[in-house]
């Protein structure tokens, strides 16, 4: 497709034309092919309610770097897309839409339900895949899977009849995590912590025996008190150990509670005696087991009281708190109340205080498959980057508990087990049975309850392969490559992902897994609604392109760390594209000639500054690739952004024009042409991962310009696209290190002139003379390059030689060794120039006198915000920097 440069770069222009052209010749789709290696990435499937936010932008601008990467390196390269059904994020948004309209899921059943949730999912489902493609995500559209895909839902129910007989999974009654508001169990993960300002509420309980004394307990959870069952003390506790046995009264209730002794009772916390209520504490359950106590459940699944607590049957559970606390003071049961700092747990969808609750549950047994996936780490089967995060991984499964997979929605995969409405038995199948397993009777009722939506995803690296079938998909690509996400879900997801694919498919999902930073807003807070501190990707891309947006984002992700983000940041990754964009202007009409002819460059052909120009390519090709294998993205992008801007751009563009526009030699001028045809091809190479829009129109244009032109680059330029071209390889024949120290040196005697320039506000065009004088034994062959040297600093006569001597009236720069002096007789005034530097150094002094009285004020210190101290503290660095150099000046003035 051959393009054709406007004056300005405008990202609309291009980037839809180059994604469809990807796509629809199917440039992003792989098949199975055992002449090539795989390379295989599966997407953290994204809720099928989200809309794109700059965390899944970064997340999927690493995945197609390292996607495009491995495809130009010559792998079969496939990323895998899908959609999460997300179970309770997505009912909830289908109850919202039918509250609209006054209608409850209750209304419709359970079928009706379903068909309104997959009309849902059919219109607006695809809204993030859509805005994915925007971002330039090259993942395998053809293959894109959802989580209730027929295959993925025949995975999901094997698996769990599979784990099931294997005696992996069990039902059983337990204190599980709820959530009143979504009314369904929760796993621990799904549960987020917070740090609340409480209170701990000392009440006391009195003995049957003697109702004028008293036994305090401490708690945070006063409403539960109505289903205690017992009261604990450590047995090591000399305050209670003669009262085990003792039976106490529950206030405002009249229940018979007796003491118990059990070591678990931290004597430190409240009054080292805790109430015992099995079905609203997790720990009281465990405890309660120990001594056969029968739980009493006093909450509905709503979070409101039932009938078993008595007065306040019907009240919200905080609502009972409340009132509950008024009676207690009322008849003289509350001792006192102290403020308590304690961590309160809240539902991760809906942020609904979670109530611990007794329940009929489905578990899986975590014990033997985190055993598993501990030692697969321990064999290196399993590497993460940054490898600190493997530590995090581990505690957790080594300390992991059982997974309550049950939940009590609608929308999801339903639990494959069906009960016998006459003997009662469980019946686990893969296929709808027609008759009870243990009584042949066939009045069957199947499980209402749903799998976690974590289930499904724990499946996702095979299931999308076509698992359980035995597919050429999941023989080639399985297992993955790398994995991609962030630190958030490495319990939720990545450790379910490895024990899963151990225990069914008896390989690890993936070899490597990538954890990257979360983004934060510039004040390092958590991007959120609430605060409305968010930055939306997509008015990002409409306003600077995706690439600039691509571009900014990775250069700020430094290796595991968190980003602080703001739309300003944005603005560099436009820089680099217009000068990228501008820069192939240049060069492409610096490259057409009226009458071609081919070259075949020689050794000889070679000036210094191309030798220069194809060693630092190719240092920089070099470590861009180390980098990306080591997964240090930010570190590649800037090794290829400094290369393009600083070596390409600002010095070999700028040094070559002489033999462009000046050079008498017609061969010498095809020289350059080629090598810049030459570095700018692989540079583009280069960079195609992390801007691969703009690449790829550059790529096109230069293309035609090459062939047009019969420019021979010594590579082919003859393939369909830059995507689907080849990842540029190091080559020793360019190593030159000579020329790159020399050429350092160079740029900082240049640097020096032109560093005195701007201090004495001498013109550009104003030509120079210099001494550059080189002190002991340092040998730069400066003297090879002193034309090089005159035109890049605009001299006229240059004297270059060992320990010469300060010319008068002269300014002087210092790099290592050498001395830079500029004589600046008859090219400036030095009084009036030391008139203006000494009133400018005035002014600079005053201002660094008001700036210290202020940071010396103990009110200002002390009241001030940090950031606004921090502040003044950066001015005053600054001042004192600022009038350092102006006194260097005056110094050269005289």
């Amino acid at each position: 497709m051959q393009t054709k440069l406007s004056t300005q770069y405008n990202p609309k222009e291009i980037e839809d034309k180059w994604y469809q052209f990807w796509e629809e010749n199917g440039f992003f789709h792989s098949v199975p092919d055992p002449s090539k290696e795989p390379y295989t990435i599966v997407i953290p499937p994204p809720n099928v309610t989200g809309v794109l936010h700059m965390g899944h932008a970064l997340n999927n601008i690493i995945q197609d770097i390292l996607i495009r990467w491995r495809r130009m390196q010559g792998y079969n390269a496939l990323w895998m897309p899908g959609t999460d059904h997300a179970g309770i994020a997505t009912q909830n948004v289908v109850e919202r839409e039918l509250a609209t309209k006054r209608i409850k899921r209750e209304h419709l059943g359970r079928e009706r339900f379903i068909e309104e949730v997959w009309k849902w999912k059919n219109q607006y489902g695809s809204t993030i895949i859509k805005q994915l493609k925007k971002l330039g995500s090259s993942c395998d559209w053809v293959r894109e899977r959802f989580t209730m895909d027929e295959g993925l839902s025949a995975a999901v129910k094997e698996t769990f009849v599979s784990l099931y007989e294997r005696g992996l999974i069990y039902k059983g009654k337990y204190t599980i995590n709820w959530c009143p508001r979504c009314r369904t169990a929760l796993a621990d993960d799904e549960v987020e912590h917070e740090e609340h300002e409480g209170h701990l509420w000392h009440i006391k309980y009195p003995f049957k025996d003697a109702p004028h004394l008293f036994l305090v307990v401490a708690t945070t959870r006063p409403e539960t008190l109505l289903g205690d069952v017992a009261v604990a003390v450590n047995p090591k506790d000399d305050r209670y150990k003669d009262m085990i046995g003792e039976i106490l009264t529950l206030p405002v209730i009249g229940r018979e509670l007796p003491i118990l002794a059990d070591e678990f009772v931290d004597p430190s916390f409240g009054t080292g005696a805790v109430k015992v209520t099995p079905a609203h504490d997790p720990n009281d359950f465990e405890m309660g087991k120990r001594h056969n106590l029968t739980p009493i459940v006093v909450m509905q699944e709503n979070g409101t009281m039932n009938e078993l607590a008595g007065d306040y049957e019907g009240m919200d559970r905080f609502e009972c708190r409340d009132a509950l606390i008024e009676e207690l003071k009322l008849k003289k049961f509350i001792e006192m109340v102290t403020p308590h700092k304690h961590s309160v747990g809240h539902c991760y969808r809906c942020h609904t205080v979670i109530e611990p609750y007794i329940s009929d549950q489905w578990f899986v047994r975590m014990r033997p498959l985190a055993d598993a996936a501990i030692k697969a780490s321990q064999r290196k089967s399993v590497t993460f980057f940054p490898e600190r995060w493997e530590k995090i991984y581990l505690s957790w499964l080594e300390n992991v508990r059982d997974w309550c997979i049950s939940r009590q929605i609608w929308w999801g995969h339903r639990i494959p087990a069906w009960y016998c409405q006459d003997c009662g038995a469980i019946t686990v199948a893969r296929d709808v049975p027609t008759k009870c397993s243990k009584c042949n009777s066939v009045i069957l009722k199947q499980d209402d309850d749903v799998l976690d939506t974590w289930f499904s995803s724990a499946l996702w690296p095979f299931s999308t392969m076509g698992w359980p079938k035995e597919t050429p998909e999941l023989r080639y690509y399985y297992p993955t490559s790398t994995l991609v996400t962030d630190r958030g879900i490495i319990y939720f997801w990545v450790a379910r992902m490895v024990m899963m694919g151990l225990e069914i498919m008896r390989n690890v999902p993936f070899s490597n897994v990538y954890i990257h930073g979360t983004i934060l807003d510039e004040q390092g807070r958590k991007m959120s609604k609430s605060l409305g501190n968010g930055i939306d990707p997509l008015v990002m891309i409409d306003q600077y392109g995706a690439d600039a947006v691509r571009f900014s984002i990775i250069v700020l992700t430094t290796e595991g760390q968190d980003i602080k983000l703001s739309e300003s940041r944005f603005e560099m990754g436009r820089n680099f594209t217009n000068k990228l964009w501008n820069a192939a202007r240049f060069i492409t009409m610096n490259l057409e000639e009226e009458q071609p002819r081919e070259i075949d460059l020689e050794p000889a052909d070679y000036q210094f500054e191309d030798k220069w120009i194809l060693s630092r390519l190719n240092t920089t090709i070099k470590t861009c690739t180390w980098y990306l294998g080591q997964f240090k993205f930010n570190d590649a992008a800037m090794k290829a952004y400094d290369f393009t801007w600083h070596s390409f751009c600002d010095w070999y563009l700028e040094i070559v024009k002489a033999r462009l526009y000046e050079s008498e030699s017609p061969r010498d001028k095809k020289v350059a042409q080629t090598i810049l045809a030459k570095v700018f091809n692989q540079i583009l190479h280069l960079l195609h991962p992390f801007v691969p829009f703009i690449t790829e129109e550059l790529w096109q244009n230069l293309k035609h310009v090459i062939l047009e032109n019969k420019i021979n680059i010594q590579e082919d330029m003859h393939r369909e696209c830059l995507m689907c071209d080849v990842w540029p390889m190091e080559d020793k024949r360019y190593e030159d290190q000579i020329s790159e120290e020399h050429m350092v040196i160079l740029q900082d005697v240049i640097r020096a002139i032109r560093n005195i320039r701007s201090k004495m506000n001498i013109k550009e065009k104003q030509k120079l003379d210099a001494v550059i004088s080189i002190s002991g034994n340092g040998e730069y062959e400066l003297d090879k390059h002193s034309g090089l040297l005159k035109r890049m600093a605009n001299i006229e006569h240059v004297e270059i030689g060992k320990d010469l001597e300060k010319p008068a009236h002269s300014a002087c720069e210092v790099i290592g060794r050498i001395q830079a002096f500029v004589p600046l007789a008859g090219i400036i005034d030095p009084i009036a120039e030391r008139e203006r530097q000494s009133k400018h150094l005035k002014q600079l002094e005053d201002y660094l006198i008001v700036v210290r009285r202020k940071l010396e004020n103990k009110n200002f210190a002390a009241r001030a915000p940090a950031h606004v101290v921090a502040m003044e503290q950066n001015r005053e660095k600054e001042l004192l920097e600022q009038i350092s150099k102006i006194k260097l000046i005056l110094n050269d003035l005289g």
